[in-house]
């Protein structure tokens, strides 16, 4: 008996913010499409992007992806890509998200979240996710926001409208430390952690052993991508802080946001302190930590001085590293050598294929001569 052909799911994409990481993974999607379709059956068409400074175009039959990200850095308007035949530009993201489920005639529909962390409230991400579950679409996001902030609200939200909330580059960009424990780890408790999770300090406090600047390191992680936009984030620890509410609440079921989370950054550290720590043997990292006590889970962020043996300690330039503490495995070490922009999309990518995987076959409209724009 002969075997069917695959039946190729047809995702619309809407982009919500279309910074750094967002274009990489525009590209990404570009560079991957041929395997997407022949190892997973996904092709996908990109309706929308939505930005804060550069504009909002859709399309219905998909937005050229190349001439966007070439706008884009060219500092125009993606107004110019706007198809009056899917209306006027919405002049909002929450009218961007609605008008995206209305052109997108040929679900599954994703909104890829990229915008910048606010340690105040996670808004306005948390509200993008939001509008995207309550219009009936599935989210991933790199945004650390949402989880840090509601996460157990947005999940039960996405599981009552059938939809995936997802946020693996939340956290040590594309290691899939979410999808380890969620997909690989069943009915092993997450007791607790520590790590760095922060690439940019890292960098710093490895330039400050060497007898380089901060500053310059600092620097340096910005002209690269990686430092948050506002580089208080990642010197003062809101950014780690952040990554450990998210790490306590998908991973530890926890209910905290960032603003519990005991924080002490960088700034107090001279270059001093920071050699003369590795004079004694030991290295300082900026270290963060929870651990479960009763019903109680408590984290902080704080620089602490290790031995040289530590597998955190060993960490150089943008390492990362997280320990997770288990109830039946012991200690897990996961261990990412180095991060950026790639690493980030690659979650998002990573992501939308786990939504692949879980769309039922008869769900799916076999469709294979729908555009998709590079």
């Amino acid at each position: 008996m002969p075997v069917p052909d695959p039946v190729i799911a047809s995702f619309d994409l809407a982009l919500v913010g279309f910074g750094r990481v967002g274009r990489r993974f525009a590209t990404l999607l570009s560079e991957r499409r041929d395997q997407l379709a022949q190892d997973y059956h996904l092709a996908y068409r990109v309706v929308g992007i939505a930005t804060g400074r550069h504009g909002t175009a859709m399309h219905r039959d998909g937005l050229d992806l190349t001439r966007a990200v070439e706008i884009i850095e060219a500092g125009g308007n993606l107004g110019l890509m706007h198809d009056d035949g899917a209306g006027s530009a919405p002049t909002d993201t929450y009218s961007f998200i609605e008008r995206f489920t209305d052109i997108s005639d040929h679900g599954p529909r994703v909104v890829v979240e990229t915008t910048t962390l606010d340690v105040t409230t996670g808004e306005p991400a948390v509200g993008h996710v939001r509008a995207a579950i309550a219009a009936g679409a599935h989210v991933v996001t790199a945004n650390k926001g949402p989880a840090a902030f509601a996460y157990h609200a947005l999940r039960g939200a996405a599981d009552a409208a059938d939809v995936r909330f997802l946020t693996e580059g939340a956290v040590l960009d594309g290691i899939p430390v979410l999808n380890l424990v969620r997909e690989t780890l069943p009915t092993v408790m997450i007791k607790g952690f520590r790590g760095v999770i922060n690439s940019t300090t890292n960098y710093m406090l490895t330039a400050m052993e060497q007898g380089g600047s901060a500053a310059d390191a600092l620097a340096a992680m910005q002209v690269q991508g990686v430092a948050e936009a506002d580089a208080s984030l990642d010197v003062k620890g809101w950014d780690a802080a952040a990554k450990t509410a998210v790490l306590v609440n998908v991973l530890m079921d926890g209910r905290t946001t960032l603003h519990a989370i005991a924080r002490t950054g960088i700034s107090g550290l001279t270059g001093e302190i920071v050699r003369n720590a590795v004079r004694r043997g030991r290295r300082i990292k900026l270290v963060a930590s929870a651990s479960r006590s009763g019903d109680t889970i408590s984290g902080a962020v704080a620089p602490v001085e290790l031995d040289a043996d530590d597998p955190l300690a060993r960490l150089d330039g943008q390492a990362n590293a997280l320990v997770l503490v288990t109830d039946l495995l012991g200690e897990i070490v996961i261990t990412q050598r180095h991060g950026g922009l790639t690493q980030t999309a690659f979650a998002l990518l990573a992501d939308l294929i786990t939504i692949r995987r879980a769309v039922p076959e008869t769900a799916l409209h076999q469709n294979p001569s729908r555009p998709c724009h590079q």
